[in-house]
């Protein structure tokens, strides 16, 4: 067997999210029906995690074993994946990983890219591509707001729940470090907030967002955003943000040539 590991890059918004799920409609279940067309076999993959429905990529990861009677070479994968792939899916680069490297487990961090639209007209290209608010709100306020999230914090009310937590969860459980959060403006209305971390929990991105854009109203202060980092016994955020806006644009492994 030899382990590839693979960046892809997707379209969201018409599909069920990364995740493999009955059904199908899945990136995983399209992937994955690709690459037995290839090599005439089942064989799963695994990803660096799961987006959500709707939501964007352009550098997920993903690594699989291809059986040891296999030569194709990098660039045979990336044209055969490519050419049985919808044109919402690609395989931007394939490279070879030493048998013990593992697309989720090696990842040390991630960044995530949202995209808000401020225009009062959204353009249909952009549907399904962007947060669209046409309402007022401070920029700066929001700025300020993702400025709290950074640092090390335990983000339990932050995070959705899968149902599948631990309970009681162990010491640490919750707890991640946001290297940085920053909001850029980009001209006609566009704001890019770029979110890079050792990791994220289920929906945390579009939650740190959703609540972020409530400071910007002004129905919260910063120090409720404190507050709710530092008391872990009060209930979650309400506000969550579209997936339509969120991409994830990088995953980081300690090797960096990866």
């Amino acid at each position: 067997m030899a382990r590839l590991l693979f960046t892809c890059a997707y379209d969201g918004l018409h599909y069920r999210g990364w995740q493999s799920q009955r059904g199908g409609g899945t990136i995983q279940d399209t992937i994955e029906a690709a690459l037995a067309s290839i090599l005439r076999e089942p064989i799963r993959i695994a990803a660096s995690g799961r987006t959500d429905a709707g939501v964007h990529a352009l550098a997920q990861k993903f690594h699989l074993d291809a059986p040891s009677t296999c030569r194709m070479t990098p660039q045979n994968w990336l044209a055969a994946f490519n050419a049985n792939l919808p044109p919402g899916i690609r395989i931007t680069s394939v490279r070879p990983v030493e048998d013990s490297f593992h697309a989720r487990f090696d990842a040390v961090g991630k960044v995530y890219e949202y995209l808000i639209c401020c225009e009062p007209v959204l353009s249909p290209f952009l549907h399904g591509r962007v947060w669209h608010i046409p309402h007022q709100f401070s920029v700066d306020a929001m700025d300020a707001a993702l400025q709290v999230y950074q640092g090390t914090h335990d983000f339990r009310r932050f995070a959705a729940s899968r149902g599948n937590e631990p309970q009681p969860p162990p010491p640490g459980f919750y707890e991640r470090r946001l290297y940085s959060c920053a909001l850029h403006e980009e001209g006609q209305g566009m704001l890019r907030l770029r979110f890079h971390g050792n990791g994220f929990m289920y929906r945390m991105v579009r939650m740190l967002v959703g609540t972020a854009h409530q400071v910007a109203r002004g129905r919260m202060s910063a120090e409720n955003l404190h507050s709710m980092l530092t008391d872990t016994t009060g209930d979650k955020t309400r506000f969550c943000a579209p997936p339509d806006g969120l991409y994830l644009k990088r995953v980081e492994y300690a090797d960096s040539s990866l």
